[in-house]
């Protein structure tokens, strides 16, 4: 199990458990790097949660497509 550096939160990291068969679920999400990481949080992965709000704010923050 892994631990989430935003929110503290455990959760199932196929990229650092050893016994995983398939790649990490965060694989399937559009990249959102770089993940801010405050110095007084030791960077590490996001749990689900924290990732999908950070990639939808990212969105939220967008400029909009050319028409």
């Amino acid at each position: 199990m892994s631990q989430c550096s935003r929110c503290g939160a455990a959760f199932q990291c196929g990229q650092t458990d050893p016994q995983a068969t398939q790649a990490c679920w965060c694989m399937a999400l559009p990249p959102a790097v770089p993940v801010p990481v405050p110095a007084s949080v030791t960077a590490g992965c996001w749990c689900p949660a924290c990732l999908h709000a950070h990639i939808a704010s990212l969105a939220d923050k967008a400029p909009p497509s050319p028409a």
